[in-house]
């Protein structure tokens, strides 16, 4: 007689859950995957244990809020099977999008060698999604195991990721996890869920053309863009696993877009925010450095713009690295200060620590004064420099006939006194607009000023946060 056969399926969860991981502090932790209808699941973890039934082979539940803890504990998952994860941890998890100088890797970075050998940081955890592509919403995805940053480990990281936790974990002395779901060459669209095109009026009409002629994922999908397709398959599959923020780095893949890619950010943060209804969601990014594209000059400059812009946005910071750069090679290899500077808007906004000085100059006002402008910045911290020590670079004055010529520019106090011999009457000023500028005004902190122009403000209309939706 043959044997029966089971048609039992076992309890499992996603593949963002396992050994290893780290669990967000602070917040009710989902945690859901599949089981054999009208199954009782049981989740252990830190002293609770929550029970759900699954319906139509799905179950969830969500643990209380967790205090953070660096000490390994075990984590079970019991229906008709047992399924257990050891070395789990509760601390801050930040999500790492966007394309390839996210993804580059502690091995390819600056000092690999010496950052590789130093790279003993336990309480330090990364996971890895794998690229993939997918024309619906995905449940769970193939991605490999979370690590702890060791010398064997770290080489594999997100390097930008990875230095801004060892900063914030030396700061604030709980684990970091870091979810590193990106993929070079990508653009921001497939990143971006439909809530976050239907919550931009400027993209909502735009979307719904491409989504009725979206077909079959294939061939570059960093060039075709298709939308959602990595949204679908690379993070879809993580929500709503618990986080504290997202880190993005990305804008090569749509540079020449100008202020449209503000309305993409619009749309990718208010997105993520709706998906893990999380409205104040703390949001950093990376200012893209300066870098030989090629075309007009003035193709970047129209990317910084749209990404200064961005920082309208409620819970937003923005890595400026003009400074860091290597104008013939879009990866700079110095992630390290990238990570520290986002760290640093992570440590005075979203842990609350006082006293920082955590952003270069921005631009704040501009003021004909005779045959000059002042100009006046925010966060000049103790005071604006010339990080060279060499005359301030990449100024530029034009009249009311819109033609720029190069300018003198000084310090005076807490503002920059720009003139140029040629324009006896200046009205309008811009600073760094050009994708090969690597201008030198800086803060005393070390922190270098983001390019801007006053001949063409861009309009910023108001972003509203959207009101989580109910579960």
């Amino acid at each position: 007689m043959a044997a029966a056969v089971s048609l039992s399926a076992d309890v499992r969860l996603p593949a963002v859950f396992g050994s290893h991981m780290v669990l967000q502090r602070g917040q009710s932790v989902p945690v859901w995957g599949w089981a054999d209808d009208g199954e009782e699941v049981t989740v252990e973890f830190a002293g609770q244990k929550v029970s759900a039934t699954a319906k139509q082979g799905k179950w969830s539940l969500a643990l209380t809020p967790l205090k953070a803890s660096s000490e390994s504990a075990a984590f079970t998952v019991t229906g008709k099977n047992k399924v257990s994860f050891t070395d789990v941890v509760v601390g801050d998890v930040w999500l790492c999008g966007g394309q390839s100088n996210m993804e580059w890797t502690v091995s390819s970075s600056k000092d690999k060698e010496k950052e590789i050998a130093a790279g003993n940081h336990p309480l330090i955890r990364h996971i890895k999604v794998p690229h993939v592509t997918a024309t619906k919403p995905q449940d769970d995805v193939k991605a490999g195991a979370w690590q702890a940053a060791t010398p064997q480990t770290v080489g594999a990281f997100t390097a930008v990721g990875y230095f801004f936790a060892r900063t914030i974990q030396k700061e604030i002395g709980v684990p970091i996890g870091l979810l590193g779901s990106n993929w070079g060459g990508t653009r921001i669209e497939p990143w971006t869920p439909p809530v976050g095109f239907q919550s931009v009026p400027a993209l909502k009409a735009d979307f719904a053309d491409k989504l009725s002629q979206f077909p079959a994922v294939s061939g570059n999908v960093a060039q075709n863009g298709s939308p959602l397709a990595m949204y679908n398959a690379m993070i879809h599959p993580l929500v709503p696993y618990a986080m504290k923020g997202a880190l993005w780095y990305q804008g090569e893949s749509n540079n020449g877009e100008g202020m449209l890619y503000y309305e993409k950010m619009r749309a990718l943060i208010s997105g993520w925010r709706s998906v893990w209804h999380q409205p104040e969601m703390p949001f950093l990014f990376v200012q893209l450095a300066p870098f030989r594209y090629g075309g007009s000059p003035e193709r970047l400059p129209g990317i910084w713009e749209a990404q200064t812009a961005s920082l309208q946005i409620p819970h937003t910071g923005m890595c400026v690295t003009t400074d860091i750069t290597t104008i013939n090679d879009i990866h700079p290899p110095n992630k390290q200060e990238v990570g520290r500077r986002l760290a640093l808007w992570a440590l005075a906004n979203t842990y609350g620590k006082t006293g920082l000085v955590y952003s270069g100059p921005l631009f704040k006002s501009a003021k004909v004064d005779g045959g000059s402008i002042r100009v006046s910045f925010d966060h000049v911290g103790g005071g604006l420099v010339s990080r060279d020590d060499k005359p301030l670079s990449h100024f530029q004055v034009a009249g009311a006939n819109g033609k720029f010529a190069a300018a003198e520019a000084t310090v005076d106090g807490q503002t920059v006194v720009v003139r140029a011999a040629s324009v006896e009457q200046p009205k309008f000023v811009r600073f760094g607009w050009d994708q090969l500028a690597e201008p030198n005004l800086s803060n005393k902190e070390g922190l270098p000023a983001s390019p801007f122009r006053t001949d063409k403000l861009p309009p910023v209309a108001p972003t509203p946060t959207p009101a989580p939706k109910k579960k």
